[in-house]
């Protein structure tokens, strides 16, 4: 482990960072707006084609679930992209694989966009969830070497807050983009969307870890790092705490069209008008999470999320399970949801991250990497039951927000009265 002076010393592990009187560098308006750019590529790579499925299907000439492997492909090439993308950056620093994995996005977007067969959108896709998340999982490392206390807290949380834009706009653009062209036309929209942010990164990403702050590089090292990231339990507990919410996230995601239209004759439109209004729940909950950094104690804004969402699963279960689920009642839990998320992600994942100020890298990687594998295993298990009952979701919702709780309460409690978490 390389020394660390004390300008360089993040917060204690245990300790919020909210309320942690480090030292923090300046983190601009523009750097932020560009990390947001970075994590808005999943949302626009997924959103945006998802009303498509039926057209590259029927273009490729293959099935409906061959198409929806290209979800799981990318959310697969996800995981894998956070996991490598924040040990690379310890070892190498943050700009120079910053650039690379936003060419590759570029690179392959344009072959989504030219796929001939459905082997070789999968491929692609692959890809590009692979360079998204290698970018997304650098761009929070940039923050988190560069902010301390409550502005990391806050960073993190404007990220999020001001990214939940991009599942707003995501499948509204879609909409309109397919009007106008075919299911290719979204990707070259993504494409034109990530050479601009290649641009904005080039000039407003600086460097943000020194050579004197990097980790020796090798499988080895990677290896030692995540068994010491693992080994701090704060972070696991917080791990926990995001990715069980994950759950919940995805599940609505991946059944939310077949409950709200197949069961409750939402048009099309109409659906997503409710997507776009429950992201915007989770825009405005996470806002208002960054203005309270600092006032009111981290944990205590994610129980509100927890309680929330545990309240939205239960709600939506038992309409599920006597009711037939009534149209307004799925469309208040979903929003409820939402809202949850936006007050509980963000602000697990900066305790998570300043619970292991040595690995930024490594534990936004692994935290990345499980929020994204979880995210491709929520998905499929929501639909088992076919898309005339909302039970499957329901219990997801619960379940997860259960062991969110669970694993704030367990894992990654207080260790002392004194500690303002």
């Amino acid at each position: 482990m390389t020394a660390r002076t004390n300008a360089d010393a993040g917060p204690t592990a245990g300790h919020d960072p909210a309320r942690d009187g480090g030292t923090a560098r300046p983190v601009s308006a523009a750097l932020i707006a560009t990390v947001v750019l970075l994590t808005g590529i999943a949302p626009l790579a997924t959103d945006m084609y998802v009303p498509a499925f039926p057209d590259v299907a029927r273009d490729l000439g293959t099935s409906a679930t061959a198409v929806q492997l290209t979800l799981t492909t990318f959310f697969t090439g996800m995981a894998l992209g956070q996991l490598a993308g924040g040990p690379v950056s310890d070892q190498r620093g943050r700009r120079a694989p910053l650039l690379v994995a936003v060419a590759v996005v570029l690179l392959a977007s344009v072959a989504c966009a030219l796929a001939p067969t459905i082997t070789a959108m999968a491929a692609a896709r692959f890809v590009q969830g692979l360079a998204g998340g290698w970018a997304m999982v650098i761009g929070r490392a940039v923050i988190v070497d560069l902010a301390r206390g409550p502005q990391l807290v806050r960073s993190l949380n404007l990220v999020q807050g001001v990214g939940g834009i991009a599942p707003i706009v995501a499948p509204l653009l879609g909409g309109i983009v397919l009007q106008l062209s075919d299911w290719r036309a979204p990707f070259w929209v993504i494409a034109v969307i990530t050479a601009v942010t290649a641009v904005v990164v080039w000039f407003v990403v600086p460097e943000s870890l020194p050579p004197h702050r990097r980790h020796a590089g090798g499988l080895r090292a990677f290896a030692g790092a995540a068994r010491e990231v693992l080994g701090n339990r704060p972070y696991v507990g917080y791990l926990l705490v995001c990715s069980a919410m994950m759950v919940a996230l995805f599940a609505y995601v991946a059944t939310s069209a077949f409950v709200l239209r197949s069961m409750n004759g939402l048009s099309p439109i109409a659906y997503s008008v409710s997507f776009a209004t429950n992201a915007g729940g989770m825009t405005v909950a996470a806002l208002v999470s960054a203005r309270l950094a600092g006032r009111v104690r981290t944990r205590t804004v994610i129980v509100v999320g927890q309680f929330l969402a545990l309240a939205a699963g239960l709600a939506l279960l038992v309409g599920a399970v006597g009711f037939g689920t009534p149209l307004l009642l799925a469309l208040v839990c979903f929003f409820v949801l939402m809202v949850a998320i936006g007050l509980t992600i963000g602000n697990a994942g900066a305790l998570a991250n300043a619970a292991v100020p040595d690995h930024p890298g490594t534990g936004s990687a692994v935290l990345g990497m499980l929020q994204w594998g979880t995210a491709g295993l929520a998905a499929p298990i929501a639909g088992i039951g076919g898309e005339h009952t909302a039970v499957p979701v329901a219990l997801l919702m619960t379940v997860g927000a259960a062991v969110s709780l669970g694993a704030l309460t367990l894992v990654a409690r207080r260790p002392s009265a004194s500690t303002a978490v």
